[in-house]
């Protein structure tokens, strides 16, 4: 039986090691995010343990939540550290930080209900499908030890599918059959399973572990203004902000107090956003509310958010660690790609369960016209620009979802029925 650490006056040794367990609870993840999109993991950790306390603060330390690497911007980042290079696209995550900012500032003005008027569920679910699904072909190149891309092969096809199936059989096992504390940590076994099949082929290589200095400055990147960075990745900030609200919603119900309310959803959104240009500012990815963490607070109740300060703590400390970030880097093309045959289609699957709470109403022609114009706009990779401006895929489609359910009629009450 879980014992409840909520008291305030739990020792600090004890609130310093569950801070440990949050991080490790969070970490596959958080680097996952990194590695994938050519950003450096050390400095990923930097900002998630930053952003955390920007949010603690913000946020009065009322929440129990750890803030790290948001999956949304993974496509964006991608195509954005290939085409404009990673300072100017963190000029456009920065800017994405602020559009959170933005939201929490209307809140505050108009109340909650202003983001379901905006931000329904017919616009929210089907970008959050096109960031999932658009990702397949990524996922599925590096299952088969090529790039991202597909435009080089890393390794031999046959062993990078051996070394993909077992980190996908590992993470599946895991998420269905694993108990308590081990529950949470399907990513990050995933990772070990994987990770110790191609060192056994040969895949890794350990040199640079060896020469790194224990102790290194992440190589953290400041931003470069990019106007056309920043409005291709400013529309995907969307639907990870919907999220935010619904990651506050659920660990409300974990520690049954109503964060919503109190520290208010204008303040929670308003530590996200600032949490999350922060860690532009260092060259490090969006950060957004852990669900992981979340699960690991409701199974060891500890509701205490000084925990997530030590957690913070913790990943700032490990930043600096060059031998953690040289094993970062040396884990092979397949084990990842593993991971996101999983993870990519959970995040459409999110995205259909975003939608489906539309009900009924879904087959009406002005939800089915959002929802199928969306969807094929992002996934079919439309393009749209003038001169040297252009916006596609997650980006456009989160634009067309909004502008549609702006100006689109609303049927009549007759009609309706």
């Amino acid at each position: 039986m879980s014992e409840d650490h909520s008291s305030a006056d739990m020792g600090v040794g004890r609130q310093i090691l569950l801070g440990a367990q949050m991080l490790f609870v969070a970490f596959g993840a958080l680097v996952l995010v990194p590695i994938l999109t050519g950003l450096d993991p050390s400095v990923a950790l930097f900002t998630a343990g930053a952003g955390t306390l920007v949010f603690q603060f913000v946020t009065k330390r009322q929440v129990p939540v750890f803030l790290a690497s948001s999956f949304a911007f993974i496509a964006p980042i991608i195509f954005g550290v290939k085409t404009w290079g990673v300072a100017a696209t963190m000029s456009g995550l920065f800017a994405a930080g602020l559009v959170y900012v933005a939201l929490s500032l209307l809140v505050r003005v108009k109340g909650q209900g202003i983001i379901d008027r905006i931000l329904p569920p017919v616009v929210v679910g089907p970008v959050i499908m096109v960031i999932g699904l658009s990702l397949a072909p990524v996922a599925v190149n590096m299952a088969q030890g090529k790039t991202g891309d597909g435009a080089a092969q890393l390794v031999p096809l046959d062993q990078a599918v051996i070394v993909a199936l077992v980190s996908i059989v590992a993470t599946i096992l895991v998420s269905l059959l694993g108990k308590g504390l081990f529950k949470l940590l399907p990513i990050l076994v995933g990772i070990l399973a994987g990770y110790a099949t191609a060192f056994a082929f040969g895949m890794v290589n350990l040199d640079a572990v060896s020469a790194a200095p224990v102790f290194a400055v992440p190589a953290f990147t400041l931003p470069e203004f990019n106007l056309e960075a920043i409005l291709f990745i400013l529309p995907v900030a969307i639907a990870p902000a919907i999220e935010h609200i619904g990651d506050v919603a659920a660990i409300s119900n974990v520690t049954k107090k109503d964060y919503l309310t109190k520290p208010g959803l204008k303040n929670t959104l308003l530590g996200d956003g600032l949490a999350t240009s922060l860690a532009a500012f260092f060259g490090g990815p969006p950060n957004t509310t852990y669900s992981e963490v979340t699960g690991a607070v409701a199974l060891t109740k500890a509701f205490n958010p000084a925990i997530m300060t030590f957690a913070a703590i913790w990943a700032i400390v490990l930043a600096f660690s060059g031998t953690l970030g040289a094993i970062l880097g040396s884990i092979p093309v397949p084990v990842m790609g593993g991971i996101l045959f999983i993870l990519f289609g959970a995040i459409a699957v999110i995205g259909v369960s975003t939608l489906l709470r539309v009900g009924d109403a879904l087959t009406e022609p002005r939800n089915l016209i959002i929802a199928s114009v969306v969807l094929v706009v992002g996934i079919g990779g439309m393009e749209v620009g003038y001169g040297d401006f252009h916006i596609k895929g997650i980006g456009l489609s989160a634009v067309v979802a909004i502008l549609l359910n702006a100006f689109l009629p609303y049927p009549k009450p007759d009609e309706a029925e």
